[in-house]
């Protein structure tokens, strides 16, 4: 698959730290619990840690107690590409970045959550950067 942003894996590698290359680019997860995202409350838009693209809000962001960022939607359709991941003897959805072809995480349905999609997209926080709303 082409991408907008497509980049030589030593650039991508100059780029970001060892942990984000690691999810981004090598599709590793971070730790459950330990991301700079999991808690937090601020207002505004978070955007591929890669590339910049805009991925989601925290009007969609919510409370799944799963140790990792939690939303129920992308910002738009397009902003994230859905690919089938059979890794680890599972049946997963794998979220990437529609823009740069990163790894963001993965999106689960069908959980009980209450949420207007039914879905949680569970979401590396070293995959994102929080550009707070101004108020």
């Amino acid at each position: 698959m082409a991408y907008d942003v497509e980049k030589p894996e030593e650039q991508w590698r100059a780029e970001l730290t060892p942990a984000e290359y690691a999810v981004l680019r090598e599709s590793a997860t971070e730790p459950a619990f330990t991301g700079q995202y999991t808690a937090t409350k601020t207002e505004g838009v978070y955007a591929c840690r890669a590339c910049g693209a805009d991925l989601f809000t925290s009007t969609t962001k919510f409370e799944s107690h799963c140790g990792w960022p939690s939303f129920y939607d992308p910002k738009n359709t397009d902003a994230v590409e859905l690919i089938q991941d059979r890794s680890h003897g599972m049946v997963r959805t794998e979220v990437r970045c529609a823009r740069c072809g990163s790894h963001l995480g993965h999106v689960f349905e069908g959980e009980g959550y209450a949420t207007p999609t039914d879905q949680r997209y569970c979401i590396n926080s070293v995959s994102l950067r929080l550009t707070p709303d101004e108020s």
